[in-house]
């Protein structure tokens, strides 16, 4: 699988989103409507919108994102793998920090995360527009063939066509044998721990092992020997 594709053309991504407030009360009015607006077929009696509002950092419209990590293999062979993240408060600093990486990048780099055509490039793209900002060539998706945009998503290749088939990076870290990226925390944590705990340290360290769980991954299907974890370059 993948062997046309060279892995030193690929930019590996992950991201961590959260809610743009901690509490639901903490909205104006009017945001408060729209997001019980959007919540209107999840709302139960046992639920209301003010106890939803830990979903919002999935939601470009009424999230941020809070950390990026990105990974490269050093060749082809995907033998080395440096990391590097870029995280804050701030959210326009770390998306202009990370826009700023793939502005020069030729048009031969592949963008690869796990679930990134439905979750992490789109996420981006919305935040950046929000802010203003020119969204870099390998994100502007408007007026492009399928086959001219240039992503990579592990779990869209291990569907193998199957369009109603989840799973997880945790499951098929499992299933192939790596290490998982959860021993710490997963993704439902991250609000608390970024809201209530204001760990961003622990969240970047988070990011960085779904990073490299997912170069772990693309090594498995394209048959090649595992990474070593003195291989792992942290910048």
């Amino acid at each position: 699988m993948l062997h046309h594709i060279p892995l030193n053309k690929v930019l590996l991504l992950d991201i961590e989103t959260v809610p743009a407030v901690p509490e639901f009360d903490q909205l104006d009015d009017d945001w408060k409507a729209l997001w019980t607006k959007k919540m209107q077929y999840m709302i139960s009696d046992t639920q209301s919108a003010a106890d939803l509002y830990g979903r919002a950092g999935i939601y470009a419209e009424f999230g941020k994102v809070i950390c990026i990590s990105v990974a490269k293999f050093t060749d082809a062979e995907g033998s080395s793998l440096k990391l590097r993240s870029f995280y804050g408060d701030d959210e326009a600093e770390v998306l202009q920090q990370f826009a700023s990486l793939l502005y020069p990048l030729s048009n031969n780099i592949f963008l690869c995360a796990h679930n990134g055509k439905e979750f992490d490039f789109p996420f981006l793209s919305r935040r950046m527009l929000i802010h203003g900002m020119r969204l870099p060539a390998m994100l502007d998706h408007a007026g492009k063939k399928p086959w001219e945009i240039p992503h990579l998503d592990t779990m869209e290749l291990w569907k193998f066509g199957d369009y109603k088939h989840y799973t997880s990076l945790d499951l098929l870290a499992h299933v192939f044998g790596i290490p998982t990226p959860k021993d710490d925390m997963d993704g439902s944590d991250v609000w608390r721990v970024y809201w209530q705990d204001k760990d961003l340290e622990r969240i970047r360290t988070y990011c960085q092992k779904d990073v490299i769980t997912t170069a772990r991954l693309l090594l498995k299907y394209k048959g090649l020997p595992p990474l070593a974890e003195n291989n792992i370059v942290y910048s």
